[in-house]
């Protein structure tokens, strides 16, 4: 089943409209409309003159690319950063630069990947108590290293 997302471009950028790389790629990689310089340590807001219509029951997710997170030490650093149906603004991608050098990013530099994904329906219930569990109340680290 086929889903439409309607995008619409800023004036200028329909050079870097979101493209797959491959016809079965997972994401649509997002490019940079400007140049900037990423310095190390430091959150950017890189926008990518990418404006969308999620359609109702879907979200975008905003997730790094592989290659600039291992050669570069790049990364989306509210990953994956989510994009909600009702949201019509420019897509904007909050790039940090992991690495001790500063990174430059040019216009049309493919800066990270966006995936669409289906959203249960998810009802809340509030509840006195949970049933047990093996895993219980254990977290951040509580099962153990590899």
């Amino acid at each position: 089943m086929s889903v439409k997302l309607k995008i619409k471009m800023l004036d200028g950028c329909s050079d870097i409209a979101p493209k797959k790389a491959h016809h079965d790629d997972a994401a649509f990689d997002l490019r940079s409309r400007v140049e900037m310089e990423l310095k190390p340590t430091e959150p950017h807001l890189v926008p990518t003159g990418v404006f969308m219509e999620i359609p109702p029951g879907y979200e975008g997710q905003v997730r790094p690319r592989s290659g600039l997170a291992l050669k570069h030490a790049i990364s989306v650093l509210n990953s994956p950063g989510t994009i909600d149906a009702g949201y019509r603004g420019e897509v904007c991608v909050i790039i940090m630069n992991c690495g001790k050098e500063p990174y430059s990013v040019k216009r049309g530099d493919r800066i990270a990947q966006l995936a669409i994904c289906k959203l249960p329906e998810v009802e809340l219930e509030i509840v006195d108590q949970l049933s047990d569990s093996a895993r219980g109340t254990g977290g951040f680290g509580s099962t153990g290293k590899a």
